[in-house]
């Protein structure tokens, strides 16, 4: 493909779309949509139709065309009935896109990698975009039948893009050929996300956004939160999400006597707002692939709290932009947010103005789509770790 050409790019997601609350791989999906079409180059959006997003078979988001195929909820016969569909309609519209960008190694991915296989164009990238993928998923070692198929499958794609290092080590790992990945973050807008002003000394103020579900491990931070309150009892916690724990995380917070250390606030749609009254953001969780939530507080100009994990991993450097501990070590992350409460708010900002440079030189949106239009057009990108980045950009 030309490198100035204007390309066409179809977008494949297994799961609804537009993304209502949360959803990062959604969310992903909608940021990289928003920033192709600012640099001239079309998207479509192919998605199942799955409850809440409505019923409409095409909408629009954000100006970007979203076919979205309802099917049967029968057990192992809808996902064929819809695999079946998506080959009819990538089959139909062959000629018509130069990209299918598969942001899910399951079953639409397998059929968009066999197909296009079969096809002179178009080029066909599959994003792995969690861990579990690894250890569960279509690409763990020992996978049951369902997901054997799906590799043979997908192996035949012309490119993998990986979002964090661990998840590309995995992928080669699985026997995928090393020029065939590319580890590309998942992207933020730092233009939307922007450290905000500094304010003035006062009790530290922790920051957790994300669903709350057991991946999270927020009984955990509600534990090393309350080691923490022992040294620090004007300490405070602001947990925004919804999700199928909410209830059982309120009874823990008050069987712990957090009291109003701990806010709950719900479903919020003004990010921004929440970041901005935040010093440390904080990342417990157990398994990600790259959290948006971690880019968007760094972004923020946060340091992060955060587990040593896929996403995480890559981009928290203790001592210089935030803090890391081992999944499920409360005494670990007790530690971690002592340690971060201790300091001044001189020093806080300074270490959240080192996160705020590691993103916007690893994971920027106009960074990561240079690397994904690279990754289009067929050509091979090196494996850039998020360090490699920050030394290039000092």
């Amino acid at each position: 493909m030309s490198g100035d050409r204007r390309l066409h790019v179809l977008m494949l997601l297994d799961s609804s779309y537009p993304p209502l609350q949360g959803g990062g791989t959604e969310m992903q999906v909608r940021t990289l949509a928003r920033g192709l079409r600012r640099r001239g180059h079309r998207v479509t959006v192919f998605a199942p139709v799955i409850p809440p997003a409505g019923d409409r078979m095409v909408a629009r988001v954000d100006g970007v065309p979203a076919f979205r195929l309802p099917f049967p909820n029968w057990r192992f016969l809808g996902g064929v009935w819809l695999m079946v569909r998506l080959f009819l309609f990538l089959y139909s519209r062959r000629d018509r896109y130069d990209v299918w960008h598969v942001h899910s190694p399951r079953r639409l991915g397998a059929v968009a990698a066999l197909l296009g296989s079969r096809l002179p164009k178009p080029q066909v990238v599959v994003k792995v975009a969690s861990a579990t993928e690894l250890v569960t998923g279509t690409l763990s070692p020992k996978p049951n039948w369902i997901g054997r198929f799906q590799y043979f499958c997908l192996k035949r794609a012309n490119a993998w893009q990986a979002i964090s290092q661990r998840i590309a080590h995995g992928i080669a790992a699985r026997g995928i050929p090393g020029e065939r990945i590319a580890a590309v973050p998942n992207a933020v807008d730092v233009r939307r996300f922007r450290p905000a002003v500094q304010q003035a000394p006062g009790p530290v103020r922790f920051l957790f956004i994300g669903r709350l579900i057991r991946a999270k491990n927020l009984f955990r931070l509600l534990e090393a939160f309350a080691e923490l309150l022992r040294t620090h009892p004007q300490a405070h916690l602001r947990i925004v999400g919804g999700g199928p724990q909410e209830a059982a995380l309120k009874q823990h917070a008050a069987k712990l006597a957090l009291g109003s250390s701990v806010e709950f606030t719900g479903h919020r749609s003004d990010v921004e707002t929440l970041l901005s009254e935040a010093d440390v953001g904080v990342l417990p969780s157990e398994v990600e692939g790259l959290s948006n939530t971690l880019l968007e507080c760094m972004a923020s100009g946060l340091p992060m709290v955060a587990s040593r994990i896929s996403g995480s991993e890559d981009l928290v450097r203790p001592g210089v932009n935030g803090w890391l501990f081992e999944p499920q070590d409360v005494q670990g992350l007790a530690q971690c947010l002592r340690e971060a409460a201790e300091m001044s708010p001189e020093q806080r900002h300074e270490l959240g103005a080192q996160a705020r440079l590691m993103i916007e030189n690893y994971a920027s949106l106009d960074s990561v789509l240079d690397r994904i239009l690279t990754l289009y057009r067929g050509k091979p990108l090196p494996i850039r770790t998020a360090a490699a980045a920050v030394s290039e950009g000092a």
